[in-house]
C-alpha cells in the first residue's frame, strides 16, 4: 500500500484506497496512478500537487467518472458519502457528476458550449437533478450567480461564454459546479489561465464556496496549494511521494520533488479575500 493521507477529523466524504489508472491493457498498459490512497473530510481541503503527468488529473478524472477513452481504474476503490462508486455503471457515474460532486475545470471556455447562452446551461443542470420548472430554475441560477459575486447576474444569464472574461467564465463555472448542492468539490487547476490577481479572487471564492463541503483542489504550483489546502498529497510519476498538514509540507518537506516544486512556485505578495464584482 502506498502514502495514505487520511481526513484529520470525521468521516471522510471521499475516500480512495489503493487507486491504480491504467491506459491500455494487457503488458502494454502503462499505469498513471498507483495504489494511491487518502480521504477527505467535511470543510476540508485537500490540494493534489504534482508537475504535469503526474496523475493528478487522471486521480480527478477517475472519482469524477470523466476518464477518458481507453482510461481505467485497475485496482482499488472510491468511497463517496460510504457507497462505493468506483464500479458503478457510467450512466450512474454522470449522475453522480452533477449532483454529489462539482467539477470546475481549467478552461471554462473550451467547458461550457459555445453555442449556448451559460445561463441556459446551469438552468438545464438544476431542472435536471431538482425537478423544477424552467422559471424556478433560472432563479436558483441568477442566485448562483450572485454567490460568486458576478455583476448584474440577471443580464449575464443570457450571456454566451466569448461575451465573458476569463474571470467571470470561472466564476459561472464554480455556480455551476455548486448549484445543486454536491458533498464534493473538485477544482482542476482552476486558475492556471488566469492573471494573479484574479487567481486570488478565484481561489478565495473556491474556499468560500466549499463552506462545509469536501474539497479536492488539483494544481502544479504549491504556493496555489497553500493558499487555501489544510493538506497537500504529493504526486510524481502516478505515485504519492509526501503527504501532510499544509504547515508541515511547506516548512520542512521531507522529499526532494516537493523541494523543487517549492523552488518553483510562485508565491504571491499577498493572499487577500473576494474582490468586489467587477469585469474581471
Amino acid at each position: 500500500m502506498g502514502i495514505a493521507t487520511r481526513a484529520v477529523a470525521g468521516s471522510p466524504v471521499i475516500e480512495v484506497e489503493g487507486l491504480s489508472v491504467s491506459a491500455g491493457s494487457g503488458p502494454m498498459a502503462a499505469m498513471l496512478v498507483k495504489d494511491l490512497s487518502f480521504g477527505v473530510a467535511a470543510g476540508e481541503v485537500l490540494g493534489i500537487v504534482g508537475e504535469s503527468g503526474s496523475g493528478k488529473s487522471m486521480t480527478a478524472y477517475a472519482i469524477g467518472g470523466l476518464l477518458p477513452e481507453g482510461v481505467a481504474v485497475s485496482a482499488g476503490r472510491i468511497v463517496l458519502e460510504g457507497k462505493p462508486v468506483h464500479s458503478l455503471p457510467s450512466v450512474n457515474r454522470r449522475a453522480l457528476a452533477g449532483s454529489r460532486i462539482g467539477m470546475v475545470f481549467q478552461d471554462p471556455l473550451s467547458s461550457f458550449n459555445p453555442v449556448r447562452t451559460v445561463g441556459s446551461i446551469l438552468v438545464e443542470s438544476a431542472i435536471r437533478h431538482h425537478g423544477v420548472s424552467a422559471a424556478a430554475a433560472r432563479h436558483q441560477v441568477v442566485a448562483a450567480l450572485v454567490g460568486v459575486r458576478l455583476p448584474h447576474p440577471e443580464l449575464l444569464v443570457d450571456a454566451y461564454p466569448h461575451q465573458l472574461s476569463g474571470g467571470q467564465r470561472q466564476r459561472a463555472m464554480i455556480a455551476l459546479a455548486l448549484l445543486n448542492g454536491p458533498s464534493l468539490v473538485i477544482a482542476d487547476e482552476p486558475t492556471t489561465a488566469l492573471d494573479a490577481t484574479v487567481q486570488l479572487q478565484i481561489l478565495a471564492l473556491l474556499k468560500r464556496g466549499a463552506g462545509s463541503r469536501a474539497m479536492l483542489l488539483i494544481t502544479h504550483d504549491l504556493a496555489v496549494a497553500a493558499t487555501i489546502c489544510d493538506r497537500i498529497l504529493v504526486m510524481q510519476r502516478g505515485r504519492c511521494v509526501e503527504a501532510g498538514p499544509t504547515a508541515g509540507i511547506l516548512d520542512a518537506p521531507a522529499h526532494d520533488y516537493t523541494r523543487e516544486l517549492l523552488a518553483a512556485a510562485s508565491w504571491p505578495t499577498v493572499i487577500g479575500d473576494l474582490a468586489p464584482a467587477g469585469a474581471t
